[in-house]
């Protein structure tokens, strides 16, 4: 019944902090659509923003930021993502290690955006 995963939503509580981390640090895509709400498309994905305590609705029951753990699989090799994250003055919490993706193996870092949501970036292992 479900294919894919369209988009999410994250709620934060710094709008231009969360635009820097996501645009400017992961190299996401900025799109502003409707009423002037924002999203950081990546692939064929995005993420929507949601202000704490201005969100859209719809909305989650009990929004807040800070709670999300999302896993993005690179475009490029880990070690590409490790150096680039690094000359921008990225903190790695964790990694690379070894984890198990939704298709296989994976090789994963750990860091946190502006608010404390965790963000894993991986690459998939061949077998």
């Amino acid at each position: 019944m479900i294919h894919h995963l369209d988009h999410l939503v994250l709620t934060t509580t710094n709008e231009k902090a969360s635009i820097d981390f996501y645009v400017n640090l992961l190299g996401m895509t900025l799109e502003t659509f409707g009423e002037g709400r924002k999203a950081f498309r990546f692939g064929q994905q995005k993420i929507n923003l949601h202000i704490k305590g201005a969100e859209f609705e719809p909305k989650a029951h009990l929004p807040v930021s800070g709670s999300l753990d999302l896993c993005f699989i690179a475009d490029c090799p880990l070690d590409n993502v490790i150096a680039s994250l690094q000359q921008k003055g990225a903190t790695i919490i964790e990694g690379p290690v070894s984890r198990t993706g939704a298709t296989g193996p994976i090789r994963s870092i750990y860091l946190r955006d502006p608010d404390l949501n965790l963000i894993e970036i991986s690459e998939y292992i061949a077998t």
